[in-house]
């Protein structure tokens, strides 16, 4: 005779670690994603300074090898 609480029960327990595997790859999947776009956004955010401090510039101060402003920064009077 076929043991079927015994094969009912060892289904339902390959389920449930099926289920938990794929609950802790979706979790590291959604980690990576998280941890991607906070450095898209801190990259973001430093072109964005980078391009404030430019525009802030005079015309013909701005020095590409060092990345700064020769002159007074545009807002300040001296």
């Amino acid at each position: 005779m076929i043991a079927w609480p015994k094969i009912l029960g060892g289904v339902l327990v390959l389920a449930a670690i099926t289920w938990v595997v794929l609950e802790i790859r979706e979790d590291g999947a959604r980690s990576v994603t998280n941890a991607f776009e906070r450095q898209n956004n801190a990259a973001a955010h430093s072109a964005g300074d980078a391009r404030a401090d430019y525009d802030t510039c005079p015309d013909g101060l701005w020095d590409f090898r060092t990345s700064k402003c020769r002159g007074p920064a545009a807002g300040r009077r001296n």
